[in-house]
């Protein structure tokens, strides 16, 4: 293998550092949008992520962009986690099961709602990421429904309300005050979807076109 001249590696090390900046950004930010929400000062965002304010800046050039990045990378990891859920066992309702905790360690309730004050909701970056995780969900859904381990009349937009529901910390309250109970009541409410059903659902099964239209 043929090695890196020491020109080709003072090249390669700012693009590796300047990776590692916007990684520790967009976190500092996840943490400070969470509990200050997004109009959070830029100075606050860098200096938890230990850089300077310059380098916030040549990231993200105002805020629309910061707070997407957040947003997207929230739902990337949550998609992550069910299909690593699902490479490890093959197992649908694992794959559900992860999906849910891990949207609510990520907050994801408490940063979603900041899209739409914020920019664009059609942005091709935030289109895709919502369009990773419906498709995600729907194909661990459907497979968990032909396994005979899901209710058949519950829809991915019945699991979304849920999550964003049960995670979401009530006004007034601490989000540091809640946290043991999150995951308490997710699973009280996973363990309601499971197959054989115990009761009958009033309405229909509400799809994610249903919750963009509401």
């Amino acid at each position: 293998m043929q090695t890196a001249t020491p020109a080709q590696r003072k090249v390669a090390r700012p693009r590796a550092d300047a990776l590692r900046n916007r990684e520790r950004i967009t976190a500092a930010a996840r943490e400070m949008f969470v509990e200050y929400g997004p109009d959070v000062p830029f100075d606050e965002i860098a200096r938890r992520a230990g850089v300077g304010n310059a380098t916030v800046y040549r990231n993200f050039p105002d805020r629309d962009a910061l707070v997407r990045e957040v947003v997207c990378s929230v739902m990337d990891r949550t998609v992550q986690a069910a299909e690593q859920a699902l490479a490890e066992t093959g197992d649908a309702f694992d794959a559900l099961e992860r999906f849910v905790h891990a949207a609510a360690d990520e907050r994801i309730s408490a940063l979603c709602p900041m899209v739409a004050r914020t920019f664009d909701q059609h942005h091709p970056d935030l289109e895709a990421a919502r369009e990773r995780i419906e498709h995600l969900v729907e194909e661990v859904m459907d497979r968990a429904k032909a396994a005979g381990q899901l209710r058949p009349d519950v829809g991915v937009g019945d699991v979304m309300v849920a999550v964003a529901q049960l995670s979401r910390p009530p006004a007034g309250t601490g989000c540091g005050s809640i946290d043991r109970f999150v995951h308490r009541h997710l699973q009280l409410f996973l363990d309601g979807l499971r197959a054989p059903a115990r009761s009958v659902l009033p309405g229909t099964a509400a799809t994610m076109e249903d919750l963009r239209q509401s």
